[in-house]
């Protein structure tokens, strides 16, 4: 019987990788307190996961002002550059593959994460029904202030240096956030992107954002080892869009349009359902874009198997699977029983619910 294609080698933009599954970028809120550094204990979680044919790192905050969670780390400092050189060295001594997502969660933060006080940014004044960790509990997002025009150069040059600091720290490739309701999704969409300026109003004007970042990172990147994650019809983070098919097939094709790596698309609600509104069409929006496409939401052995033997997909992203499963690309290869997630131990804390899931030769032992 041959092995399934899921389970094969294959090329994630420039990036040769040994099979197809991807862990998910998962924010878990473990880096240190102190400076949002990443540290050994992180390092010996991602290199637990290293046999994945690529990992995604969990959101890690272009500037402070990025910063939407407490103890998420950070890729602005030369102390965190550090930490992630523990993360990065770690998986490749275990024969690993490693991105860096960088991330501007825009408005939703809170004042209390934000340098001085200050109120967060984003591209209107719409304060969003978000919810985020401030390192006691889960509180309402704060109102937050309008982006001037004139801070956009610094915006791009902010994602620039990230991706700079993610190539000293040893990351294989960079992953831009523009998902999930964070600051490059909330300019993409007219739900939350009221502006009238350059980067307001009609779809080429909101997605002008995303293609500067986009097309910068990719002058410090070898653009086949750049991605972007989107996910166009998720209302996450309170995001909407009067027509998402529109707005997302613009952006993939000036994505593709730059020549970058890989697409990871989040299909459906993030987190959620996979089904989709009336008229959305993944593999429409997918056939725009020319580089390889990560699938993500929502997947299991086989509709992965499915998906990628028929070409839906080149390779498909886990999250939470993976949290409780560190050997999942074996489990899932041998159909083996899955290990089931403490969502208690999901945000913050220490080993537990981290790094002391077995994988299957410690759990027959």
């Amino acid at each position: 019987m041959s092995v399934p294609k899921l389970f094969t080698p294959t090329r994630i933009g420039d990036l040769e990788v040994p099979n197809r599954l991807v862990m998910a970028p998962l924010t878990r809120n473990r880096a240190l307190p102190q400076g949002d550094v990443p540290h050994a204990l992180n390092a010996e979680y991602y290199a637990q996961r290293a046999t994945a044919g690529l990992i995604i790192s969990e959101g890690t905050q272009i500037s402070p002002e990025g910063k939407g969670y407490a103890w998420t780390p950070g890729i602005h400092s030369a102390e965190q550059v550090a930490g992630w050189r523990l993360v990065t060295d770690a998986v490749h001594q275990a024969g690993g593959r490693i991105a860096a997502q960088l991330w501007h969660v825009g408005r939703v933060s809170h004042t209390v994460l934000q340098p001085d006080g200050a109120a967060p940014v984003a591209p209107s004044a719409i304060t969003p029904k978000a919810r985020v960790y401030d390192g006691e509990g889960f509180v309402p997002s704060s109102a937050p202030r309008v982006l001037e025009t004139d801070e956009m150069p610094r915006l791009v040059r902010d994602f620039v240096h990230a991706a700079k600091q993610a190539r000293d720290a040893g990351f294989d490739a960079v992953e831009i956030h523009a998902a999930n309701g964070y600051l490059l999704d909330q300019f993409l969409r007219d739900g939350s992107n009221r502006r009238t300026d350059a980067y307001g109003g009609s779809i080429a004007n909101r997605a002008r954002l995303l293609f500067e970042v986009a097309e910068a990172v990719a002058a410090v990147w070898d653009p086949g080892r750049v991605g972007v994650r989107l996910s166009p019809f998720s209302n996450f983070g309170d995001m909407t869009d009067s027509d998402p098919v529109a707005t997302f097939g613009h952006a993939i094709e000036g994505l593709s349009g730059l020549g970058i790596g890989y697409l990871h698309m989040v299909e459906g609600q993030t987190g959620g359902t996979r089904e989709l509104p009336p008229g959305a069409d993944i593999q429409a929006l997918r056939r725009r874009f020319k580089g390889s496409y990560i699938a993500n939401n929502g997947y299991d052995r086989d509709l992965a198997i499915e998906a990628v033997e028929t070409g839906r997909a080149d390779a498909i992203a886990f999250g939470r699977l993976f949290i409780a499963n560190p050997d999942l690309v074996d489990r899932l290869r041998h159909g083996a029983p899955l290990n089931p997630a403490d969502q208690e131990t999901f945000y913050g804390g220490t080993a537990k619910g981290y790094t002391d899931y077995p994988a299957l030769r410690q759990a027959a032992a």
